[in-house]
């Protein structure tokens, strides 16, 4: 078993071809990656199969998402069963060539909810200049 099927598996969803092929593209990126990308990534695959792939990694807890300048985007979530902080890391969005990269080393604030309120994502966004658009403008 592979490393893809293997972390289906954990999370109950049947590693069929298409599957394996979302999540490993999505363990490939080095950022999140938007519907419109991983069509880029997957020009075999039709855009439906991507959405409803997606949709099933999201309701499984294989990925979470996040919401980047008004885009979907979708990560791998590590844990063993539901995403949880440490997964919903900090990410940096650079203005300029709106780039999106993750922040791992950072950890997102714990926040105490009020009673009976349950926490199903956190997008903790920091957007500036990154370092190569910074540079260029010396």
């Amino acid at each position: 078993m592979n490393r893809e099927e293997e972390i289906l598996s954990q999370k109950g969803v049947k590693p069929t071809a298409n599957r394996v092929l979302v999540l490993r593209s999505l363990l490939a990126a080095e950022h999140p990656i938007s519907l419109s990308e991983m069509e880029d990534i997957l020009p075999t695959m039709d855009k439906s199969s991507i959405f409803r792939t997606l949709s099933l990694f999201l309701e499984n807890h294989v990925t979470h998402k996040i919401d980047d300048e008004g885009t979907t985007k979708y990560e791998v979530c590590h844990s063993e069963k539901e995403c949880d902080l440490s997964d919903m890391h900090p990410h940096f969005h650079c203005e300029i060539c709106h780039q999106t990269i993750c922040l791992h080393e950072s950890q997102i604030p714990a926040i105490k909810l009020p009673n009976g309120y349950l926490m199903e994502s956190v997008n903790y966004m920091i957007k500036g200049i990154c370092d190569k658009c910074a540079s260029k403008r010396s």
